[in-house]
């Protein structure tokens, strides 16, 4: 079994912690695309922005005027309530006044929820430690990073189900933990966690006397059946838990960076005290488009049609290669290319024979304890194209790899 790799937040930038996408770069600067270029490494929405956004900002363009309130106004607050408890089987309602609050996008609040957990949980048993999946999204780790605390790596392999290995952490781990990051649907592996895989982290954030950071933010693109949240699994006073979302994916409107976080009234008071006086804050009219954004479901289920029918694709062209598997959640493609030299060695030649830009799997992960990367030999691959680029890249990709 792979064990958890602990980072010290004392030590200077590393390659490893530097962006991907700037990695991705410098791998390929220099190297001309084999074909016109096919971009399917930034996981950035492209299908069009709802018809309802343009009318509702017309409408509230005077609200540009005003400083925004840090917690966000009663009807976005009210909307995102509403829209969690038909979406999910919580153990009660939310209450919007005291267990929303309005986010740039689900980004911001991971980052600063890392601060607030280190502050919030009190002291542990040795160096306070905050814990994610590897890979990871990672603004995880620049969270941790800003929180002081050791960040653990815990390796989300296939051995695992692409989760991490609840049963493989030890007493005097979590006796120091402050945070817990999960994300369901995983990202990039798509990996959807179960009720009781939720339960049984609940259990060990009440015993230990950690929050869980749940980033649902794929939630809402699957193409079976639709993914639970941490929230159900959280008992009536969601104690320990709070859950992150975002309109990037569920309404594609990745630029207009609105989402919120609800759970633990007692987490997301002091989350709240600071954010009031650090974080951006969210303008009132962009918070009135998430209003109806979150009153509408038309539109979230023509993304869903869209993203299916590029999965119906990748099902046909890529079959059982690369050890292929269509994902429970979310937008990306897995890909196993280790026989092809590598993940590095597989992007480059993507990019300059076929003129696809992926993104190599070991870039979105760190090296374990043992000097393994659970992302090595992996490629990662956004379907956030339209069908037929996204066809075009497929059969691309599998010319150049065979």
């Amino acid at each position: 079994m792979t064990s958890p790799l602990p980072v010290s937040p004392a030590s200077g930038p590393k390659e490893s912690e530097r962006s991907p996408f700037a990695r991705l770069a410098d791998l390929i600067s220099g190297i001309e695309p084999g074909k016109p270029l096919i971009s399917l490494s930034l996981g950035e929405p492209q299908h069009p922005v709802p018809d309802f956004v343009q009318p509702v900002l017309a409408k509230h363009t005077a609200d540009f005027g005003r400083y925004p309130m840090a917690k966000g106004i009663e009807p976005f607050r009210k909307a995102a309530a509403d829209w969690l408890n038909k979406r999910f089987k919580l153990p009660r309602a939310i209450d919007p006044e005291s267990e929303v609050l309005v986010l740039n996008g689900s980004r911001e609040g991971l980052f600063f929820a890392a601060i607030s957990a280190e502050r919030y949980v009190g002291p542990r048993r040795g160096k306070p430690a905050i814990l994610m999946p590897n890979p990871f999204y990672p603004t995880y780790a620049a969270g941790a990073r800003s929180a002081g605390c050791e960040t653990v790596f815990l390796p989300a392999t296939a051995a695992n189900g692409f989760l991490p290995d609840l049963d493989a952490l030890g007493d005097d781990l979590l006796g120091r933990t402050v945070a817990f990051y999960i994300a369901s649907p995983a990202n990039p592996q798509g990996t959807v966690a179960t009720r009781s895989y939720f339960e049984r982290l609940k259990a060990l954030a009440d015993r230990y006397g950690f929050i869980i950071l749940s980033d649902e933010c794929y939630s809402e693109i699957y193409t079976k059946e639709a993914p639970g949240s941490m929230l159900e699994a959280a008992g009536p006073n969601f104690k320990n838990v709070v859950a992150f979302q975002s309109l990037s994916k569920r309404s594609n409107l990745p630029g207009m960076r609105v989402g919120f976080v609800a759970g633990d009234k007692a987490f997301l008071a002091a989350f709240h005290e600071l954010r009031n006086v650090a974080a951006p804050q969210v303008p009132v009219p962009l918070q009135q488009v998430a209003v109806a954004a979150y009153s509408d479901e038309a539109h979230v289920e023509e993304n869903r049609r869209l993203y299916r029918i590029k999965f119906d694709l990748a099902d046909q062209i890529l079959g059982n290669r690369y050890g292929y598997k269509r994902p429970a959640g979310g937008f990306c493609v897995w890909l196993d290319v280790s026989q092809f030299g590598g993940d590095e060695a597989a992007t480059v030649r993507l990019f300059k024979e076929g003129g696809v830009r992926v993104i190599p799997g070991s870039y979105l992960a760190r090296q374990q304890a043992d000097g393994s990367n659970p992302g090595a030999g992996y490629i990662r691959l956004a379907l956030v194209q339209d069908s037929e680029t996204t066809a075009e890249a497929l059969h691309r990709l599998v010319k150049v790899l065979g």
